[in-house]
């Protein structure tokens, strides 16, 4: 059932070539995101998501708190566990790129804020790429080659 609703439209055919999305992910961004228009870029469409930090500034100082968690909870759940997917693939050696900048970016970002923090980083990534790939009609490796 959902392999002839990925394989209906476009986008879905498109947004399953991101690493980590699977049939069910790969349904619901496109319901989402419509045509792109909706949102300016893609931290936008993150921050609808609830992926980007919170923010909460008083007297010239920015502090930044954990992230928003609004806007659709599903969808946020399988962005992150998509981005943990890919991550636990990567800490086994397993490069669904083929040793990339991506992968460089992951494995150093888990050195510097940890697992949890790189798996909300990548969710956030994640959802800036689909917004890409809608909004600009563009695939997977044309993304990532800019």
């Amino acid at each position: 059932m959902l392999q002839t609703l990925v394989a209906g439209e476009e986008i879905r055919k498109r947004l399953i070539q991101i690493p980590g999305v699977g049939l069910i992910t790969a349904t619901l961004p496109g319901s989402e995101l419509g045509n792109g228009s909706a949102f300016r870029n893609g931290r936008s469409f993150a921050a609808y998501l609830g992926l980007t930090p919170r923010q909460h500034s008083s007297g010239g100082k920015n502090a930044l708190l954990g992230i928003s968690k609004r806007g659709n909870g599903y969808l946020r759940t399988l962005l992150v566990h998509c981005a943990r997917s890919l991550s636990h693939s990567l800490a086994f050696g397993k490069s669904p790129f083929g040793e990339s900048s991506l992968d460089q970016w992951i494995r150093d970002l888990i050195d510097r804020r940890g697992k949890n923090k790189t798996i909300v980083a990548v969710a956030a990534k994640l959802t800036r790429v689909a917004w890409a790939m809608q909004a600009n009609g563009a695939n997977f490796e044309k993304i990532f080659a800019t």
